[in-house]
């Protein structure tokens, strides 16, 4: 199976992922052994750590990619950016500094941070969705907030947001419970796709082949979904739903939280 990553700090020297070209080669080169054929090179961009201006993503992409070709590597690689929840996003890309997930501008790549909810997340998503723009939570099983109350999570999916799950989440890469609850989104069909979020060779590793090898042994047709998802989001195109199947932690009714 072809594999297409569109999560991963490879681009070398513009964020916590490689910190070297030499690195950064040698993570290509573990991509293609993992199958994965496209990647979507996303640093971190206006968090509280990095800001990686559009521009300056899209010029070492390029020289990335030529450097990738003459080591003769095969592999494409596009510009993206893992954009922070910001309360200045909109500003952002009106002023064009923002990267999205394909060329159409459909699809964005979005962080919330680590152990919070921010009260303004709901209406940024809204102002996001109100221009045609559909986020993509980055690792949401790795989220203290969606894991201490999983009905945040199913709200933000019943509104119309996707999800990248973390392949090394649901190889245990980051703990137990962390694995537990990226098995209870996929089985709620609150997933939509499958990352790396590749940093380095220690434990950020790619693990894609790994975890489309577990799901497919468990549910094919996800791990199919999961794969066509990839590529329709990169291309701009429709992205495959299913039914939800959420358990009762994912339903629970939070009035409080959704305000539209």
């Amino acid at each position: 199976m072809n594999l297409i990553d569109l999560h991963c700090h490879i681009l070398p020297e513009v964020d916590d992922g490689a910190s070297s070209l030499k690195d950064a080669l040698q993570l290509g080169q573990a991509a293609v052994d993992q199958d994965i054929t496209h990647i979507l090179l996303t640093p971190h961009h206006l968090d509280k750590s990095y800001v990686n201006h559009k521009q300056d993503i899209v010029n070492k992409t390029q020289k990335f990619q030529e450097s990738l070709h003459e080591k003769g590597i095969p592999l494409t690689v596009f510009p993206g950016q893992e954009v922070h929840l910001n309360g200045d996003l909109l500003q952002k890309i009106d002023v064009d500094d923002v990267i999205f997930m394909d060329e159409s501008q459909r699809y964005l790549l979005l962080e919330l941070p680590h152990n919070d909810f921010p009260e303004y997340t709901a209406k940024v998503i809204f102002d996001l969705q109100s221009r045609g723009i559909m986020p993509v939570i980055a690792h949401p099983e790795r989220n203290r907030a969606f894991q201490k109350d999983p009905t945040k999570l199913y709200k933000l999916v019943e509104q119309g947001c996707l999800t990248q799950l973390t392949a090394g989440s649901y190889l245990g890469v980051f703990g137990k419970e962390v694995e537990k609850f990226t098995e209870k989104i996929i089985a709620a069909n609150l997933g939509t796709i499958f990352a790396s979020d590749a940093h380095n060779f220690k434990g950020r590793k790619f693990a894609m082949k790994e975890a489309f090898e577990k799901l497919s042994d468990k549910n094919s047709e996800t791990a199919q979904r999961f794969n066509r998802n990839a590529k329709n989001i990169l291309n701009g195109d429709e992205v495959e739903f299913v039914e939800y199947h959420p358990s009762h932690e994912f339903k629970t009714n939070k009035k409080k939280f959704w305000i539209f």
